[in-house]
């Protein structure tokens, strides 16, 4: 992880400073705040469905943060272990949704850009598109709240790849809500996060 690799640099240094990590701040009022601003640049009537879709990992790798042995085996699992990715973007999602006035049926959320054979968690967001696009949604909205900026994740993945995919299904729109990127909301709420971590 990252952690362990600056603290493997620190550890070479003859003074080592004070170092604090910020592991979670999914729920973060500011960080919430910056992705709404965001959000409401865009016209949520003119879409059906709205998809958070996050970076995906390995089932495997999820269940290694949970003390607790219940990591996957129920959908409340994720209500117990403050430190799981998983609820994190659950609670991501809950709040940016919840300051969107969104219904709960009008999103959904899902994980994208897994590799390999082995399991990752579900839903995938390319069978979720193919399964609104079958339900006769024709506008779909994608935030990605986990990419702070847009990458080939967000362009390459979703603006083009999963608007294919959706399209070739019967969608009509898929349209990639931009990431936080240097939006001044999101610089203030790192400042902010910092700050009160400091």
């Amino acid at each position: 992880s990252v952690h362990e690799k600056v603290m493997r640099h620190l550890s070479k240094w003859e003074v080592i400073p004070e170092v604090h990590f910020l592991s979670n701040y999914a729920a973060h009022p500011a960080f919430i705040a910056a992705h709404l601003l965001r959000a409401k640049e865009y016209n949520l009537s003119n879409y059906d469905h709205v998809l958070f879709s996050y970076h995906g990992l390995p089932e495997k790798q999820l269940k290694k943060s949970d003390p607790t042995g219940t990591c996957l085996i129920n959908k409340e699992c994720c209500k117990k272990n403050p430190h799981c990715y998983a609820a994190q973007c659950l609670q991501t999602t809950q709040k940016i949704a919840e300051g969107l006035n969104l219904p709960r049926e009008k999103w959904t959320l899902s994980y994208q850009s897994r590799l390999g054979k082995s399991p990752w968690i579900r839903p995938y967001s390319d069978e979720v598109l193919k399964t609104l696009a079958k339900e006769g949604k024709k506008r779909i909205l994608v935030f990605s709240p986990a990419f702070v900026a847009d990458c080939l994740e967000t362009l390459e993945e979703i603006a083009s790849g999963y608007r294919s995919l959706f399209l070739s299904h019967g969608g009509e729109t898929l349209d990639l809500a931009e990431g936080l990127n240097d939006h001044p909301a999101w610089i203030d709420a790192i400042h902010r996060i910092i700050d009160e971590r400091a």
